[in-house]
């Protein structure tokens, strides 16, 4: 051991390490310190695992580790560790552009030493494999260009005398061309096909030669060391041959070697089925590896299959066959495995979904011959009568619950209710051939009246609860019935059969017919939106409700019964008063299911029905969702003690959807909830990135639900700022909880918080979409559009002052989409209607450093107002178009000379928006149609009157709060508060006055005569 001193030193001198020489006091630290990090003693191991981590960017650092994971004599346990450090260190520094990347030169050097006669020679099979990836990482960056005598030197290594130089050859060679055929890009690819080209013949010859040895050998009954060392040859050679085959051929069946491959493969699989027996029987280790073999073999077929469907054209036959007879008769399911028949089941499945075999609905497309080919093959060998033979064999057979189901059913109910989704069909047995049935019956309408025939044989015979094999097969028929449902829409009267045979059902309570329940509740959601009359839908309810609130029901039969009520209160034929009177005893029983589940995916289920049902029932449900929410604090804790974050989102989720239905945050639960959303929207919190996204959702609804802010939600706005700025990823939802506290609190919020993420929301700008820009603008909007105290009259305008200077730049440049166009000129309006000097300070700003207008203001004024009057046909949208008229028709007062000039464009756009808004309630009367009959007048000939007063009385409404506050806002907007005939007018007869009757009618006479002849219909002039 050293001192503390020593170690310091020795430490200190490794940063002389190079590549040209091995100094073996160097090479015997980082040994020790190897063997150190491999201690159990923390207080060894820590200061020795961060020495190597120092060392990984010292150049020779894995000169030094290749010398140790290539020496034999060194412990097992050290050698792994320098293996996993190199493995490490070609992740982060051998890319040429990476920080502290690897020189050049040692990279050489290193690419050498990995080929040596040690590694080729590496007797403990672990290391071997850390070895092979190790290898296969270097050569996914190097290969070909910068090493090119790899694939040479592992192929010469290959043709070696000895087993095990050959066997290790092999090894690395799998995972180097697994690397590279990972590679995406086409020059990739293209490579990757040369390589292809220049050893598939050589690893085919191998692979048959080994494939027969060890078949032989298990024929003859040799040794196991003899039968192992064959086998594990022959199934590398096949783990090659599969990544060749499928990524090496843009069509592989015009290569020769790989149709003869490909022709073989499940003749191989039959023989080595055989073989297996004979293992099986004796009861040896290479057991295992035969299997493997044979999935491999099915994987070369899937992978074709999936990657070149037409080069599988003529692979369709043996393989349909060779399923039919190892997974539907007795004397071909005698030598399978349940691996081997998911494998087998889903090339069925791949035939029958894939898009290439199957012939156009339209007759006149023309088709692909081998399209033609494989349908025709495909429909010879799936007749009717086969067909219908794997539908029942599937449901009889396949679909029944075996006794290891049960046996986790009883011990664990919950996992065997959640234990199918996602993705299962690949690799679990129940959920394959469910998947299968469903493309079957997709494939063959013939199965549709073979299931109605089983399910019609059902109802001749009365199961007794004591009769566990009829009750397993009654399961088994109804879960193909509910799987179908959509093929045996005209087969079935769900009605009839429900309210006579499955309601009844429901209501025995034997314990084996637990199964029939769980299955019946399934049925209600998936035919609840199939054929379902609404006239049903309340006996529906109270049947799944039946078991949700029995206090001995089965677990299991409680989750399904609580998924199909998720299901049926989701469908587009949902009807609230029919629910009603049930949605206050459905959250009960939910709350109670909740509290006593004990699995963390149960719980979250759980949660999603709470959510929905609680969403779609409001305040029918607002006693429950009180409970509900007052239990949550405690699954919080749970989950976060036990790192469950997904379960964590999903009580964010349900708390919206609680807060929703019951239409406020009460006082003994609010504390908590900010709690978590301040620690679920601090970007330190590592529990972040699970839970940011649901706990803006919570955080936009707890302010829709705040009467008034309180200093714990005014701090919390301070997160707001770092998850703009991390980035735009969540801008809609951050720019609505910004617009609901400015409804809430606006002088508050602005003027600190706020104010920041408007400041950053206008530098994003320049990199948004048009979507972003718009939400943006619509948040700037609001902002002028709240009212503050007279101290903080236009803190609003000084805030998005910045906003303001860029929407005028932008609108120099004129090549906006017409929705940003429209909501930036509606910007500008409604701080023209607040303050015409605002407009004009913006306008000299925006000209500064200007070059191309000289920084003029009145050169850039006149640009905008170019291109103001001849793009507002742009706004379509009129309560915009409006307010932007309104804009136009306050400039007309601030004798502008600029403005003046552009009198005739004015006009002429003012009168198309009065065409818009103004319409004819009363005879022969024009009025503005967005104002509030008791705001508007008529508009008509005789002089006077002016414009429209300030906001209309606020209502009561319904909804939120946030709501509410919404409603006031628009109540007091321009578009809905100014009549624009009676605006307009007045600011024409101000403007008479201010330069004289004479100079007004030159303006007039200026204006095209059509125009002047059309405002006049709603203006006197």
């Amino acid at each position: 051991m050293y001192s503390r001193n020593e170690e310091s030193v020795k430490y200190v001198d490794l940063l002389g390490l190079t590549t040209t020489s091995m100094d073996p006091n160097i090479y015997a630290l980082v040994l020790d310190t190897l063997n150190r990090a491999t201690s159990q003693d923390p207080e060894v191991l820590k200061p020795a695992e961060k020495k190597l981590q120092e060392w990984e960017i010292e150049p020779g650092y894995y000169s030094v580790l290749l010398n140790v994971l290539s020496n034999h004599s060194i412990d097992l346990n050290v050698r792994w560790l320098a293996v996993m450090c190199f493995k490490n260190g070609v992740d982060r520094y051998w890319r040429r552009n990476a920080p502290n990347a690897i020189t050049d030169e040692e990279k050489q050097k290193l690419r050498q030493g990995l080929l040596t006669t040690n590694i080729f020679g590496e007797p403990i099979a672990q290391i071997a494999t850390q070895q092979a990836v190790l290898i296969s990482k270097v050569a996914r960056f190097d290969c070909p260009n910068h090493w090119p005598s790899l694939v040479p030197e592992i192929v010469g290594a290959l043709k070696a005398p000895q087993p095990l130089v050959q066997h290790r050859s092999l090894l690395i060679f799998h995972h180097v061309v697994k690397a590279l055929a990972s590679k995406r890009l086409l020059e990739d690819q293209m490579t990757f096909q040369e390589l292809t080209n220049s050893v598939y013949s050589f690893v085919l010859n191998l692979w048959h030669e080994n494939t027969e040895l060890f078949l032989r050998h298990i024929q003859e009954g040799a040794a196991t060391e003899l039968i192992t060392e064959h086998l594990e040859k022959a199934l590398l050679c096949l783990r090659i041959l599969r990544k060749l085959t499928v990524f090496g051929f843009k069509k592989p069946h015009e290569s020769q070697d790989a149709s003869a491959f490909l022709n073989v493969v499940f003749d191989r699989a039959k023989t080595s089925l055989e073989c297996r027996k004979l293992l099986k029987g004796r009861g040896i280790y290479p057991l295992e590896l035969c299997e493997k073999f044979i999935i491999h073999l099915t994987k070369v077929a899937l992978g074709v299959l999936c990657t070149h469907p037409f080069s599988y054209v003529p692979l369709i036959r043996p393989s349909l066959e060779f399923a039919l007879y190892y997974c539907f008769t007795e004397q071909g399911m005698a030598l399978t495995y349940e691996r081997f028949t998911i494998q087998c089941l889903n090339i069925v499945k791949g035939i029958l979904q894939c898009t290439e075999y199957k012939l156009p609905k339209k007759t006149e497309q023309t088709t692909d011959p081998m399209t033609i080919q494989a349908y025709e093959t495909k429909m010879e060998v799936l007749d009717e009568n086969t067909a219908c033979h794997m539908c029942r064999h599937l449901v009889t057979h396949y679909f029944l619950l075996s006794a290891d189901d049960l046996a986790l059913w009883d011990a664990e109910p919950e996992s065997f209710a959640t234990d199918e989704s996602g993705e299962s069909w690949k690799y679990s047995l129940r959920p394959c051939t469910e998947a299968l049935f469903m493309r079957l019956i997709r494939f063959r309408k013939v199965l549709s009246t073979e299931l109605v025939r089983m399910l019609a044989s059902l109802q001749q015979q009365q199961i007794s609860p004591d009769d566990l094999p009829g009750i397993l097969k009654k399961d088994a028929i109804y879960n193909a019935v509910g799987l179908a449902a959509f093929n045996l829409y005209d087969h079935v009267d769900f009605d009839e059969w429900f309210t006579n045979v499955l309601s009844q059902e429901l209501k025995i309570q034997d314990n084996n017919y637990r199964i029939i329940r769980r299955r019946v509740c399934q049925l209600v959601g998936q035919w609840c939106g199939v054929r379902a009359s609404k006239s049903l839908r309340p006996a529906m309810y109270s049947a799944l409700l039946e078991p949700l609130t029995r206090a001995r029901e089965d677990a299991a039969v409680k989750l399904a019964a609580a998924e199909a009520l998720r299901t049926t209160i989701d469908d587009f034929n949902f009807d609230i008063d029919q629910f009603a009177p049930y949605a206050s005893l459905a959250i009960s029983a939910l709350y109670d299911l909740l509290v006593s589940s004990e699995e963390c995916e149960t719980k979250m289920r759980v949660l999603v029905v709470v959510s929905g049902v609680t969403e779609q029932c409001g305040a029918a449900a607002r006693a429950e969702a009180r409970a509900v929410l007052g239990w949550l604090p405690r699954l919080w804790a749970h989950a976060a003690d036990h790192q469950h974050h997904m379960l964590r989102a999903a009580a964010l989720s349900t708390i919206v959807h609680l807060l929703k239905a019951i239409g406020e945050c009460s006082a003994d639960v609010r504390p908590w909830i900010l709690s978590i959303v301040n620690e679920s929207t601090t970007l330190s919190e590592p529990a972040h990135v699970y839970l940011l996204e649901d706990a803006l959702e919570l955080w936009l609804a707890i302010l829709e639900t705040t009467q008034v802010a309180d200093p714990a939600t005014l701090q919390l706005a301070d997160n707001l700022y770092p998850i703009l700025e991390q980035s735009s990823e969540h801008l809609r939802i951050v720019v609505h909880i910004m617009q609901a506290y400015t409804l809430l609190c606006p002088e508050e919020f602005l003027s600190a918080a706020g104010g920041k993420c408007v400041a950053l929301l206008e530098d994003m700008l320049s990199d948004m979409r048009t979507e972003g820009i718009i939400t943006v603008m619509r948040m700037a909007e609001i902002c002028i559009s709240v009212t503050f105290p007279e101290r903080n009259a236009f803190l609003g305008v000084k805030v998005i002052w910045p906003i303001l200077i860029r929407v005028v730049r932008s609108l120099l440049e004129g090549e906006d989409m017409p929705l940003v166009l429209s909501v930036q000129l509606c910007l500008l309006s409604r701080v023209i209607l607040l303050s015409t000097d605002f407009f004009y300070k913006a306008v000299q700003e925006a000209a500064n450093g200007l070059t191309q207008y000289d920084s003029d203001p009145e050169k850039v004024l006149n640009k905008v107002l170019q291109v103001w009057t001849e793009k507002m046909n742009l706004v379509t949208q009129v309560e915009r178009s409006k307010v932007v008229g309104l804009g136009l028709a306050s400039l007309l007062t601030t004798q502008n000379a600029a403005v003046l000039q552009r009198f005739p464009a004015i006009l002429l756009n003012l009168t198309e928006v009065l065409n818009n808004v103004m319409i004819t309630p009363y005879a022969g009367l024009y009025v503005d149609g967005l104002v509030p009959a008791a705001l508007s007048r008529p508009a008509s000939p005789e002089p006077g009157g002016g414009a429209g007063g300030g906001a209309g009385g606020g209502g009561t409404g319904s909804g939120s709060l946030h709501e509410l506050r919404k409603l006031r806002l628009a109540l007091t907007h321009p578009a809905h508060t100014i009549d624009l005939s009676a605006y307009t007018h007045h600011q024409l007869e101000t403007l008479k006055n201010q330069v004289g009757a004479e100079t007004f009618e030159r303006l007039l006479q200026s204006t095209d005569q059509e125009t002047l002849q059309q405002i006049r219909e709603y203006i006197p002039l």
